[in-house]
């Protein structure tokens, strides 16, 4: 046969793997390198000061040798000085098994890194994408914002206005603001609904105290934002409430929510008498002046999803409750009648520190000249409370000024311990959250406002603290009262909320 005719040797290009998993010595490479492992390993050299892998992030060690082990180690330990490597585990292979003991690992690093790898790869792909539209869309979006500013086109606009009506017979119901809360329904779809005033008639003298403004949607009862302001920031005339963007979405009916605690609160001022029931102010306390009377208020639109630029004067949302129900409750006095004695001191006085006085529906708490006068109202702080805020004051002329403050105590908790701990500011209360100590006069009361960093998660004890901060406690009747906790709830129920996702 001439040597023409001899068919040539099929020729087997192999081409290295782009991701390498393995690394290796190269004293075994002659072992490895023909292995199926061979393509996902690279080799070392050990004697070559190597710092430098190229397409490779090795997860494991692989040896034959005890010289190549040595030697894998003593290149290992040049490579972590980089710190970009994490540590790599060793595994010896057998002369005798080592076709099936590579092929075992080869199948594990690239049946599942090689699709993890892949996959990663497009998600970075895919975000990337996602950056630039988001940047092209906000360029528009400011653009178009821009275009609107050029032409003088106002962002804010009054769309309903309801002027305040004086009337003489009027007796003001602003301490139906402390005992209840007033509601109020747009009569505008709230598409668009960037900001509202409401108008005050009257400031009281000794302003102390906190005006609480919420405002949800009623289809849902989902919030929107909630305003907390001092007394002393409003002023007898018209005041702007503004929301940190306008309500976007389907058209809604919205309801604002305006109660207080504190002293007498500013005076809302009315309007005049409408014919539909559905608009005027209502109050779960009946009040001669709410009669087919709404509330003065004005509303405002803007762009949608905007925050509004050019209201004067705003007051801007103390917290954003989007996507919850907001439940603002009292306390009730059957609660507060079984409130009980956990105090921890030293002394006992021949007086009840600790009280409830029936017909002003308080609290005594007592302080003592040592440790801590305490009372505990079981049970009453319910999954999702957020705030517990109350009035204190000292009911004598001539009482000692004091401290005051709240524990709030799961129900399987040592009360009397956590309350002990209160004097230890090194121990942790894993158990309690405390809302810290409040100073109180005789001169002037004061109101205690206990926000949480996060909604209590189960029900716990509420506990009232009281102590001395002068050598004396004559006279320092101090009294709790006009308890209020804020509760905030999921719009929606949790099984429901998991298959909208």
């Amino acid at each position: 046969m001439s040597i023409l005719n001899k068919p040539l040797p099929s020729i087997v290009q192999r081409h290295p793997r782009r991701n390498r998993y393995a690394i290796a010595s190269s004293r075994d490479r002659a072992a490895l390198e023909s292995s199926p492992l061979g393509d996902l390993i690279v080799f070392v050299e050990t004697e070559a000061d190597q710092t430098q892998l190229f397409n490779a992030f090795p997860l494991i060690g692989v040896a034959v040798s005890d010289a190549g082990a040595t030697e894998l180690q003593a290149s290992l330990k040049r490579l972590y000085r980089f710190k970009s490597l994490p540590d790599v585990p060793i595994i010896r292979f057998d002369t005798a098994t080592i076709n099936a003991e590579a092929a075992l690992v080869a199948q594990v690093l690239e049946s599942g890194l090689d699709r993890l790898t892949s996959h990663v790869t497009r998600i970075h792909t895919e975000l990337a994408m996602l950056r630039r539209e988001r940047e092209t869309l906000f360029e528009n979006y400011r653009a178009l914002e821009n275009a609107f500013h050029a032409r003088n086109w106002d962002s804010v606009t009054e769309i309903f206005n309801h002027d305040p009506c004086v009337d003489p017979k009027d007796e003001g119901f602003a301490s139906l603001l402390r005992e209840s809360e007033i509601e109020q329904l747009f009569p505008v779809s709230s598409y668009a609904v960037s900001g509202f005033a409401l108008h005050f008639r009257s400031l009281p003298s000794g302003r102390s105290g906190q005006l609480i403004v919420t405002l949800d949607y009623v289809e849902t009862g989902e919030g929107i934002a909630e305003w907390i302001i001092p007394y002393g920031s409003i002023v007898a005339d018209w005041n702007f409430f503004s929301l940190p963007k306008a309500c976007d979405g389907g058209h809604r009916t919205l309801r604002l929510r305006i109660s207080a605690t504190g002293s007498v609160p500013p005076e809302l001022s009315l309007g005049n008498v409408i014919t539909s029931e559905r608009y005027a102010a209502k109050s779960r306390i009946p009040h001669a002046d709410l009669d087919m009377r709404p509330l003065a208020f004005r509303v405002f639109t803007g762009l949608p999803g905007v925050r509004p630029t050019t209201l004067p004067n705003v007051f801007v949302p103390t917290a954003l409750i989007t996507g919850r129900k907001v439940e603002d409750y009292r306390l009730p006095v059957e609660l507060l009648r079984g409130i009980s004695n956990v105090s921890v001191s030293s002394i006992e006085p021949d007086f009840p520190t600790v009280r409830f006085l029936e017909h002003e529906d308080a609290i005594v708490c007592h302080p003592l000249s040592e440790g801590i006068t305490a009372g505990a109202v079981r049970r009453v702080v319910a999954p999702g409370t957020v705030r517990v805020s109350a009035r204190a004051m000292i009911d004598h002329p001539e009482g000692q000024p004091g401290a005051v403050g709240f524990l709030l105590v799961s129900l399987s908790a040592d009360i009397k311990g956590e309350i002990a701990a209160l004097d230890r500011p090194g121990d942790t209360r894993p158990n309690a959250l405390f809302s810290g100590w409040t100073e109180i006069t005789a001169q002037q009361p004061i109101d205690i406002n206990f926000m949480l960093d996060t909604p209590a998660a189960r029900t716990m004890d509420l506990v009232v603290l009281s102590k001395a901060t002068t050598d004396s406690v004559d006279f320092s009747w101090l009294k709790v009262f006009n308890f209020r906790l804020v509760k905030h709830l999921e719009a929606r129920p949790v099984q429901e909320m998991a298959n909208a996702r």
